[in-house]
């Protein structure tokens, strides 16, 4: 017979001992974290009637869990992949859990076996070479914002730095003279630094030149001085993106964000003959695997492969089915 084990504590010690100060997680980490289980704490308060600050953790099982899983993607209209974004914070509390509260490792096991589910992996959106420079060409440099989105975007695809890394960057992130390049702690407090080209550099000195906002330190700050949100940006994006339009059609088909050039960056340099190591260290990735995406995406490399192949001589011939459980199987 398990002892009775509040919830509350447990799940408070997980975010002040587990996530702040053993595993040091980023801010972003926290906040995700957080919103799932502000929503699987509503959640459990409609289905068990139970206020969350009285709930007990034998309560929350693995049935309860399926349920708010299936309640977020099907209710919500979460994708397959925030949902298992979900369960992945779910899991994470559960084996903090499987310490603090060993009575209950039988429950806690089943939650840790609940599966992601799984999803089509879509292909890798990137722009073009000309839809680039449309975008880069499409800010007012004349006035302040123009010459920040401007610097902001060729930074962006010039290092394939994530969302967070951009807004995150401060002018002592830059280093312009010999061996110009930024510096950032990105995803998993992993500490990177990633070369700047000429063009970048000097558009950067340019930029560092303007009369500073705030404190000062933001390196691409909003009007308030203070770093730009992520509204913020998609604001800029969108924005900008419709004005290359009218320079480059293509681009009224596509949804670029600063992913998108991040993997535009990356298809560039894979493209160039770059070793997929390389790019797994300049994109800050834990695995090299995860730089297989972009080859799935190149279709350019993939008709280089194609034209080094002979061609089959493929002729035209008149199906006959044949046995009728074959048919059947075949038709399944």
């Amino acid at each position: 017979m398990t002892g009775s084990t509040t919830l509350a504590p447990l799940l408070e010690q997980f975010f002040t001992k587990r996530l702040m100060q053993q595993r040091q997680a980023s801010p972003h980490t926290i906040s995700s974290y957080r919103d799932t289980f502000r929503l699987f704490l509503t959640f459990a308060d409609q289905r068990l009637h139970t206020p969350p600050s009285r709930l007990k953790l034998e309560a929350v099982d693995a049935p309860l869990i399926v349920a708010f899983l299936d309640h977020v993607e099907k209710d919500r209209g979460l994708s397959v992949r925030s949902r298992n974004l979900r369960l992945t914070a779910i899991h994470s509390f559960f084996r903090y859990a499987a310490f603090e509260a060993p009575a209950h490792a039988a429950q806690i096991q089943r939650v840790l076996a609940i599966p992601t589910k799984r999803f089509t992996r879509n292909l890798v959106h990137f722009l073009s070479r000309s839809e680039v420079e449309a975008l880069l060409a499409a800010p007012d440099r004349r006035s302040w914002f123009g010459r920040r989105d401007h610097a902001f975007l060729l930074v962006a695809v010039q290092t394939g730095l994530r969302l967070s890394e951009m807004t995150g960057l401060t002018r002592e992130d830059v280093t312009l003279g010999t061996g110009a390049h930024v510096h950032v702690i990105g995803k998993g407090r992993k500490e990177r630094c990633t070369p700047l080209a000429k063009p970048t550099v000097a558009v950067l000195k340019a930029w560092l030149h303007e009369p500073p906002r705030g404190d000062g330190q933001v390196l691409f700050p909003n009007a308030r001085g203070t770093r730009l949100s992520a509204d913020g940006v998609h604001y800029l994006m969108v924005r900008h993106c419709a004005a290359a339009a009218t320079v480059c059609p293509s681009l009224k088909q596509k949804r670029v964000t600063v992913h998108v050039l991040r993997h535009t960056m990356a298809l560039d340099l894979l493209q160039a003959g770059v070793d997929r190591s390389v790019i797994a260290l300049w994109l800050g990735h834990e695995s090299v695997e995860t730089t297989q995406i972009y080859l799935e995406a190149s279709l350019a490399m993939k008709e280089q492969a194609l034209a080094k192949t002979t061609p089959l001589n493929g002729r035209l011939a008149r199906y006959r089915p044949g046995d009728q459980l074959l048919r059947f199987l075949n038709g399944l």
